[in-house]
């Protein structure tokens, strides 16, 4: 089956990330990062199970990197930026 087909997954994690440079948002390079991880699972043939299970190690994956995404390069509590001048200011 396709889905078993480890070229496919990163193939797909390559539109992912192409999708997230065109319309950034942190959503599709979660998406990229676990179709990624699930291609190279099924290159060294750690997983290549059925259709909902390989569905669900993948949506596993892509919640897990846009969790740790947000983490590493989200927001901190208390880093909200002010700005009391404006650029076009003389």
């Amino acid at each position: 089956m396709l889905h078993e087909q480890w070229w496919v997954w990163m193939s797909a994690a390559l539109l992912l990330a192409t999708a997230e440079v065109i319309i950034p948002g942190w959503i599709f390079l979660g998406f990229a990062m676990g179709a990624l991880v699930m291609g190279a699972l099924l290159l060294i043939g750690v997983a290549g199970m059925s259709l909902p299970i390989t569905l669900v190690i993948f949506a596993v994956l892509s919640l897990g990197s846009y969790l740790g995404l947000r983490w590493m390069f989200g927001l901190k509590t208390g880093q909200v930026t002010f700005f009391d001048t404006d650029i076009n200011d003389n």
